[in-house]
């Protein structure tokens, strides 16, 4: 169990993602997403294992919610600088959480 200062250590925000592209490299299936997180923090990189559900194309304005203050970590040749946050279905894939409405870019999630 965490108490609730530690939850409000993890800061979560609203991105759009802004261009996708496969990560050939990667080991699973998975693009590379660059998502913009507002001024504050501007575009971000990432990827996520998100082929089984998603196209590149369908991901292009989508807003998703994603940790942004993990420290970067690199995959291959690519760094990942955010986490995006899915749901993990019983056969692995993921289903990215979203916002119900569109917000703006950058707004914390608490």
């Amino acid at each position: 169990m965490i108490n609730y200062q530690d939850f409000q250590k993890i800061d979560m925000r609203v991105g759009t993602i802004t261009r996708a592209k496969n990560f050939p490299e990667a080991r699973r299936p998975a693009y590379q997403l660059w998502i913009d997180f507002g001024q504050e923090l501007g575009i971000k990189k990432t990827s996520a294992q998100i082929t089984e559900h998603y196209t590149t194309d369908s991901l292009i304005g989508k807003q998703v919610i994603a940790v942004v203050n993990f420290p970067p970590k690199q995959i291959g040749k690519f760094m990942s600088e955010v986490l995006v946050l899915g749901a993990v279905q019983n056969d692995k894939t993921v289903i990215l959480l979203e916002p119900e409405q569109e917000v703006t870019n950058g707004m914390k999630i608490s």
